[in-house]
């Protein structure tokens, strides 16, 4: 019987000890942020700082198999309005490897800053990316806006 006992508790010690070095493991890994999903933020600076771009659905909702209209806001760091801007736009479902089912195009400047995307077409449900290069008075810089539907 005291040998069983014996037995028992070195079972028990050695069980201790892995779980000590299970937790000295986990504890000392680094650990990272899982990612919740990508940025969808409606507003946000350009890549090099230039612009602070704004992008919305024009009628409010964003639709998934019609075709929309969009409003791309832009300011200067400064706040003032971007006049005269040429904007290319580009995009596609990261997930899929596929582009853009349709050609947006700014079609009308409205003042303010603002600039109508015609042609924005979300043919499923996912995340979409649509990326805006711009070039002003200001210079050059890109945008990249999510969508997910």
């Amino acid at each position: 019987m005291a040998s069983l006992w014996r037995y028992f508790l070195a079972g028990l010690g050695l069980a201790a000890l892995l779980v000590g070095v299970l937790a000295a493991v986990y504890l000392t890994a680094p650990h990272s942020a899982q990612p919740v999903g990508p940025d969808v933020s409606r507003t946000k600076k350009t890549d090099n700082g230039l612009y602070v771009a704004s992008f919305v659905p024009e009628h409010g909702v964003v639709r998934q198999g019609e075709l929309e209209s969009w409003l791309l806001t832009l300011k200067t760091k400064t706040g003032a309005s971007v006049e005269r801007a040429a904007i290319t736009i580009s995009g596609g479902m990261p997930q899929h490897n596929h582009g853009l089912p349709t050609s947006p195009q700014a079609t009308d400047y409205l003042g303010e800053g603002r600039y109508r995307i015609e042609g924005v077409k979300f043919t499923m449900s996912g995340w979409w990316q649509l990326r805006f290069a711009i070039s002003s008075g200001a210079g050059s810089d890109t945008v990249l806006f999510n969508v997910v539907l």
